[in-house]
């Protein structure tokens, strides 16, 4: 077929152009967000659930259930002063492991949210918790017990320890 016989396809504007092609992309766009929507909905569900304590199985559940326990056993401290040093030592990662200072070095790395080591939380871990360093509400409550014993109150420490 001749360049003349061809049939000739409609003109377009720029700007008619430009909307079309944002409106196809802004299409591409809203299916990832849509899932994203449902993801996060299916995600909130799992975090929702809550410690055999009661307490929610997040950070601000397993700070608080640590203050019960602490106030039970006459361990000071604060919600501020153990977010403080979580946010400081672990980001909240309560499977954190430091594998590179000096304690890791001589073969006992710092663990869990508060970053004790394996004799520290032994020596300082309080009668109704887990004996696991990785236990959020173990290792927050072990470390209250030998900040309070060192220093007064984990609301004391603003630095290592």
């Amino acid at each position: 077929m001749s360049a003349n016989a061809q049939p000739r396809r409609a003109r377009m504007s720029r700007l008619k152009r430009t909307l079309v092609l944002a409106g196809t992309g802004a299409a591409v766009l809203a299916v990832p967000l849509v899932g994203a929507t449902s993801a996060s909905a299916a995600t909130t569900a799992t975090t929702a659930s809550t410690t055999v304590a009661g307490y929610p199985n997040n950070l601000d559940g397993w700070i608080r259930e640590s203050l019960a326990i602490m106030a039970q056993k006459g361990i000071p401290g604060s919600y501020d002063g153990i977010y403080r040093n979580i946010m400081r030592e672990s980001s909240g990662n309560p499977n954190a492991i430091n594998l590179w200072d000096s304690n890791a070095v001589a073969g006992t790395p710092s663990k869990g949210l508060l970053q004790v080591i394996d004799p520290t939380f032994a020596a300082y871990h309080v009668d109704g918790t887990s004996w696991d360093p990785y236990d959020p509400v173990a290792n927050i409550t072990a470390a209250c017990n030998y900040a309070a014993d060192r220093y007064g109150s984990i609301d004391n420490v603003f630095g290592a320890y």
